[in-house]
């Protein structure tokens, strides 16, 4: 071969490599954009929005406007609402117009904004290759090809991603986009749903390779480079859910230091539908489609700098929403800051309860302190600080039991054991007896279980089940009013039950102290201990329902706090630990217990586990909290919540307690509770600063002392964890709220589950559903929760907080880009954070 043919050759090579490598940053960027969703059995709650934080929220929803046609913003209809109804006031649409410099740039007038109301934004789209192909006369008679595309790629995905609910499994070695372009080519009715009976014939277009794909669309379409990262998050959010899922194997496989491909495959695959259609349309149409696709994104810039404009005025409305709350939030908690002393001071306290943060603990906290100033609450990240995953006794079904953004460091395993006035006992014994008979069990109703596992199921397997199976259908029929059951101890006997119970594994007693302090120290709990000290996780109570673990925490993997706290009370009533404590300066008083409790956030009752292990006294005194107080707290808690499920709160105590237990057994209830509904603020500061107020269940309530934090690493931890998990949670809510279709999981009825655990499709198809179904949003007459952005306030000082949100980009772009607000006390005062200094409320707080 000549030199000039070399050259040419080696040129060829050089720019094959750099073309390659643009397109690959392209499409990592592309899918990078997506969030994660979590599976049905781990469910926690997640801002969609998460992997868009670097931008300032009204860009975030110029874009998701302008490329999936996704509202961000609450709708201008229930703004309106809103207005009219005085949920919104002049004040608060003035602060919001003052408080904005985008709304003083454009000169926005109160009246302009009112006005806007009763007009749509109007925000445009840019269309995607398939769109403008799409153009037979008849397409309104039929599915259109986007949505028969997004069917056809759910049903392939549902298929792959099955491991627990079909028999038959396919082969994944290949990968998700093999696995399609077989499926795809053996598909004999797709054509027929997208008007192209012939359709088959087009698939020798069908690009070999994801890598093959991607090259495809980027240079036939011939985009100019820097939009291309645009195109293709458009293409991802055409399969939203999906590519969430994807997102969601991706998150795992980083945690363990491992890659993971699949949201790759997804994007090549929705690239590759775009070369079989072709094949389908002549040269002209073709060549009209590429001109009419390259005209539009060429401006793509222009019109995402216009969409932004156009939704100031949504934005100016979602801050004179907020305001409204705030107003009354900062009235609340100046009130209190300029009361005279710290409530309980000097009093002595006989009982501390550690409550998770969730907002439903809140009613119940002030609840107990109200009626016994000898109680003082505590709030705590429901996990407790153990970062641990569990595995029930004689299964291989490992759990993570803690926030989503960690990994699990320890490990919990199922032991029997017996109590000290049962030393007599084998326990070896019990515990090998007791993994035999859950096995036999498990074996057994494996095949009861099949019967369930699809809908379309159930009548055939009655029929094959006889009279056995209509136990279960007349709990169905007539809901039973029984307590919470514990799955973890399903297919334990009851000779077992009271004797199974978590414990640590593979950790020596240095690494217990270890452990035992710094969750101590950042609960607040390493001084000042009373003498019974109760660890209140907490749980939900429904049945039939596939987003059950969503109500339990929305949090710590879709669990409830039991094991979390049944840990850490044994380990903390261990003496080798106590004693390890007490070496490094930490003294847990001889006569202190700690106890392990649950609240059931559906029927607000309290429920005690590991009694047996309590000294008579400590029993004695929990049986008469029971009794007495603690029946007369979840008593109030139950009325104040039954106005919102339309019970009656003036109803004799037993019989509201029995209306909700039936509320929870009843499979066809489709709001058990209301969850986090209507959650708004976190307050990171002493409990004397929100003590007495009622804050309506809306309030992530953390205790945190700044006097004991003198080198700020508690209020570090704080702002980024549970910090960031309650923003996950508020923003899910948000923005299920604002686009119930598209990042919202619809009408609870329609809901079919996929996979056993991956999610739901409403009705049969479509794309994967993310997000929260529009029960847990709305009561049938309106929306039960409101679309506001987090008020974070914090009790610390300015340095210490500020030195946070200088360390970590992600608390930076939190506030910078207006993803939530930040206040902070200032004597009796609050400042809020704006632009990178603190300023006035502007809410007339006093």
């Amino acid at each position: 071969m000549d030199p000039v043919t070399l050259e040419r050759a080696s040129s060829r090579r050089e720019d094959d490599g750099a073309l390659h490598a643009r397109i690959e940053a392209a499409c990592e960027q592309a899918c990078q954009t997506i969030a994660p969703a979590w599976p049905l059995d781990r469910a926690i709650a997640v801002n969609p929005h998460w992997s868009r934080i670097g931008r300032p929220v009204r860009q975030v929803a110029a874009r998701m406007a302008v490329l999936g046609g996704i509202q961000v913003f609450p709708s201008r209809s229930y703004l309106q609402q809103a207005w009219e109804e005085g949920r919104i006031t002049r004040p608060d649409l003035a602060h919001a117009l003052s408080s904005m410099s985008a709304a003083q740039a454009a000169a926005l007038t109160e009246r302009q904004c009112v006005d806007a109301l009763h007009t749509a934004p109007g925000v445009p789209a840019l269309p995607l290759l398939i769109d403008v192909l799409d153009d037979d006369p008849e397409r309104h008679a039929r599915l259109s090809w986007r949505q028969a595309i997004t069917h056809q790629v759910s049903q392939t995905c549902a298929a792959y991603f099955d491991e627990h609910q079909a028999d038959w499994q396919p082969e994944r070695d290949q990968g998700l986009y093999a696995f399609w372009r077989e499926t795809l080519i053996h598909d004999h009715g797709i054509g027929v749903l997208m008007g192209l009976p012939d359709l088959e014939r087009s698939f020798s277009a069908l690009p070999a390779t994801r890598e093959d794909a991607e090259r495809w669309v980027l240079q036939r379409l011939g985009l100019p480079e820097p939009v291309w990262p645009d195109y293709l998050e458009a293409i991802l959010l055409t399969v939203n859910g999906w590519a969430s899922w994807c997102a969601y194997r991706g998150w795992q496989a980083r945690l363990a230091g491992q890659t993971d491909s699949h949201l790759r495959d997804l994007l090549a695959i929705r690239l590759a539908w775009g070369a079989i259609l072709l094949e389908c349309k002549d040269d002209v149409v073709t060549r009209q489609a590429f001109a009419a696709v390259q005209g539009a994104w060429i401006r793509a810039a222009a019109l995402l700098d216009q969409a932004e404009d156009m939704l100031v005025v949504d934005e100016v409305w979602q801050a004179a929403l907020e305001a409204g709350y705030q107003r009354q939030l900062a009235h609340k908690l100046c009130t209190v800051a300029r009361s005279t002393g710290r409530a309980g001071a000097g009093q002595h306290v006989e009982i501390q309860a550690a409550f998770c943060i969730d907002v439903r603990s809140e009613p119940l906290r002030r609840a107990l302190e109200a009626l016994s100033p000898a109680i003082q609450t505590i709030g705590f990240a429901g996990f407790f600080g153990l970062p641990l995953a569990y595995t029930p006794l004689a299964t291989s079904a490992r759990r993570p039991q803690l926030p989503g953004l960690l990994a699990p460091a320890i490990e919990v395993t199922d032991h029997i054991t017996v109590a000290a006035t049962d030393r007599g006992a084998d326990e070896d014994e019990l515990n090998h007896g007791a993994r035999q008979a859950r096995q036999r069990s498990f074996a057994w109703s494996a095949q009861w279980r099949a019967g369930g596992r699809w809908p379309s199921a159930a009548f055939s397997f009655v029929e094959a089940a006889g009279v056995a199976y209509l136990g279960k259908l007349s709990n169905w029929l007539r809901p039973s009013t029984a307590a919470r059951k514990r799955d973890d101890l399903a297919g334990l006997s009851a000779r077992y039950r009271p004797l199974c119970r978590p414990a640590l594994t593979g950790l020596d007693i240095d690494a217990k102290v270890a452990l035992s302090s710094r969750v101590l120290h950042a609960m607040g709990l390493d001084r000042d201990l009373a003498p019974l000290v109760l660890l209140v996780g907490h749980g939900s109570q429904s049945a039939n329902n596939a987003h059950a673990a969503a109500l339990d925490c929305g949090a710590c993997c879709g669990q409830t706090g039991e094991v979390n706290a049944r840990v850490l009370a044994q380990l903390l009533n261990e003496p080798a630990v106590r004693a390890g404590l007490k070496a490094g300066g930490v003294v847990i008083p001889e006569h202190t217990v700690f106890v392990a409790a649950l609240h059931n956030t559906t029927t607000d009752e309290i429920e005690g586990f590991d009694l047996d292990l309590l000294p008579a006294s400590k029993l004695a005194r929990w049986d008469e909290l029971q009794r007495t107080v603690f029946a007369q707290a979840c008593d109030q808690v139950r009325r104040e919540r039954a106005v919102r499920l339309g019970l009656d709160p003036r109803a004799g105590g037993e019989h509201l307690l029995t209306q909700l237990r039936r509320r929870a057994n009843d499979g066809a209830q489709t709001r058990p509770e209301w969850g986090l509904a209507g959650n708004a603020a976190f307050i990171i500061a002493p409990r004397h600063r929100s003590h007495g107020l009622a804050l309506d269940g809306r309030s992530f309530l953390h205790d945190y002392d700044a006097g004991h934090d003198p080198d700020g690493s508690v209020l570090e931890l704080l702002m980024t964890a549970p910090m960031l998990v309650t923003h996950w949670i508020n923003w899910q809510y948000h923005a299920s709220t604002c686009d119930p279709d598209r990042l919202g999981s619809g009408n609870k009825l329609l809901h079919n589950v996929v996979g056993g655990h991956i999610g739901v499709f409403e009705g049969n198809g479509g794309d994967l559903r993310i997000g929260l179904s529009k029960q847990s949003l709305h009561d049938g007459a309106g929306w039960v929760h409101e679309p506001l952005r987090l008020t974070v306030v914090i009790d610390a000082p300015q340095r210490a907080i500020e030195h946070v949100i200088a360390q970590h980009d992600v608390v930076r772009q939190l506030l910078d880009n207006g993803w939530l607000h930040l206040w902070r006390f200032d004597d009796a005062q609050l400042l809020r954070y704006a632009g990178g200094g603190w300023l006035a409320l502007g809410l007339d707080e006093a």
